[in-house]
């Protein structure tokens, strides 16, 4: 195992009724900026809950924020926030509301130009605002990270970032705040979690069993509970079960003393970018693909990865990596996830703009050996095609 330096100060607020005791978790003269995105956490009376329990504190509120969050928007954000002395941000949603008001919250403090902080990866950032998060849509783990992802119209960039400042300061996950969530939105939220262990446990073996357990655990959990949260919507157990998993998909814990990949989501951000994919769907389309094409340089994992979440046992290596790659496929397809791009109507010809974007935001050496270039992602992309 590597060494590592783990540190992660997000206070977990878990279960029904947890919004309430945001009142204790926010300074009582604080001036609060409500963050969310479409409007249906206005329609089901999450805002009047958050509200009630805000109590007498100076409240606003910020809407419109998009899947994928634009930069365009998050700035009129910043702009209301330093209008109004905002000091605490309160992101109401999933893992675009979340990861755009954390950079919300480092740029309304940030001198120059704000998309420097995207740009360096977040490095440029030296200070943000508190921000806490309730979460209505698990799928990204933003709730308990310092990262997000941004998206800049007007240039086609889609861009990650991460810095220790932008850690929630708490987080509330109420699993009856997703009970309504359209089944689209569910089944993204399942392969994104999914996909979030992968990237972090397909790679090579570093001698690190509790972190290969704690992701098997994971790879399970959401094998088995969701489809459940499909078929049985008002399961509050399912539902429970999912959104922790998500949590703990992508809190850091996982990523411990071992190498990672994140290979599948520098080349789905820019299928997003480019022809609108869902997040969750880009990941399924991107996945399978790249395992099948790195299957030599992570054949050892692959191999436990068949036997102990798959239970694939008694094949020949080659046949046990094919059937477990194929399983996970099969998984992402029976959530309503096409894994194909031709189930999103591109193909072939589309993949040219992929390499120019993966390219132009320097994306030439990817995976866990930097051995994933532009060629490697062009042939990846031609077998999901």
């Amino acid at each position: 195992m590597r060494n590592f330096n783990y540190y992660n100060p997000t206070r977990i607020l878990f279960g029904q009724g947890q919004i309430a005791r945001i009142d204790k978790e926010i300074p009582a003269t604080a001036r609060v900026l409500i963050t969310y995105g479409g409007g249906s956490a206005k329609k089901n009376g999450t805002i009047d809950e958050i509200r009630q329990a805000l109590g007498e504190r100076a409240v606003f509120e910020f809407s419109g924020i998009e899947p994928n969050p634009h930069y365009e928007t998050l700035m009129k954000g910043v702009e209301l926030a330093r209008a109004e002395k905002i000091d605490f941000l309160l992101a109401v949603g999933g893992g675009s509301v979340m990861d755009g008001t954390k950079f919300m919250a480092a740029a309304t403090l940030f001198e120059g130009d704000p998309w420097k902080i995207v740009e360096s990866g977040g490095r440029a950032a030296k200070a943000a605002l508190p921000l806490g998060t309730i979460v209505t849509l698990p799928a990204t783990g933003s709730e308990m990270n310092c990262g997000g992802v941004v998206t800049k119209i007007a240039t086609k960039d889609k861009l990650a970032f991460s810095n220790p400042v932008m850690y929630p300061r708490f987080s509330v996950l109420d699993p009856t705040k997703t009970y309504t969530l359209p089944p689209r939105q569910v089944a993204n939220g399942v392969v994104d979690a999914f996909v979030h262990v992968v990237e972090q446990y397909l790679t090579y073996p570093v001698n690190s069993p509790i972190q290969d357990r704690f992701a098997e655990g994971l790879l399970l959990t959401l094998i088995e509970e969701g489809p459940k949260a499909l078929a049985t919507p008002l399961d509050y157990d399912v539902r429970a079960n999912v959104m922790w998993a998500a949590t703990q998909a992508l809190s850091g814990l996982i990523a411990v003393g071992v190498p990672q990949d994140w290979s599948t989501h520098m080349i789905g951000h820019e299928l997003t970018v480019l022809f609108g994919l869902d997040h969750g769907q880009s990941l399924a389309v991107v996945l399978p693909a790249t395992l099948s094409v790195c299957r030599e340089a992570k054949a050892k994992r692959l191999v436990q990865y068949a036997e102990r979440v798959w239970g694939i046992k008694g094949l020949p290596e080659d046949q046990a990596i094919e059937e477990a790659i194929q399983r996970t496929a099969a998984f992402f397809e029976s959530l309503g996830v096409s894994t194909r791009l031709s189930g999103y109507k591109l193909g072939i010809k589309d993949i040219p703009a992929v390499i120019e974007q993966l390219e132009r935001h320097g994306m030439i050496a990817l995976g866990e050996n930097k051995a994933i270039t532009p060629e490697v992602s062009r042939r990846i992309l031609e077998l999901c095609a």
